[in-house]
């Protein structure tokens, strides 16, 4: 389950609940206290959620197997190039800006047939690994 669907389903049992609390129990005090009980409930959830996420970046992160060790990082690389690229396409505009906006017409359809999800996938990926590496730095276990 993706993690708006799960804040959104998060929210509504909250809600929920919520109003349950406000039918069920009378005493104003009570009430509130059972509320934050409720709160803590739901972020003791999201909590969980994050780590069993972070716990499985790095279990791949730490594989023994090349390629699921490998396949952040070698994305990362493909993208620090494409970037990179900008300053000799750049430099070759000045030379020949014909040459350089078809060029760019072109990688800008290379760039527009991959699926929006996929950049959503791509950006996932990249916040989790740099976020995982954060960790591994933090506590001084990096390779």
């Amino acid at each position: 389950m993706d993690p708006v669907t799960i804040a959104a389903v998060g929210k509504g049992l909250f809600s929920l609940g919520s109003e349950l609390l406000d039918r069920v129990i009378p005493d104003p005090e009570a009430r509130d206290k059972a509320k934050l009980e409720l709160l803590k409930m739901e972020q003791d959830g999201r909590f969980e959620e994050m780590r069993i996420r972070l716990s499985a970046i790095l279990a791949e992160a730490n594989s023994a197997d090349p390629w699921t060790s490998r396949a952040r990082p070698s994305f990362l690389y493909v993208m620090y190039v494409m970037i990179l690229m900008a300053i000799p396409i750049g430099i070759a505009h000045v030379i020949n800006p014909a040459a350089v906006l078809t060029f760019t017409a072109g990688v800008q359809a290379w760039l527009a047939a991959i699926p929006e999800e996929l950049w959503w996938l791509f950006g996932a990926g990249y916040l989790g690994y740099s976020g995982a590496r954060a960790i591994e730095k933090r506590k001084g276990v990096t390779k």
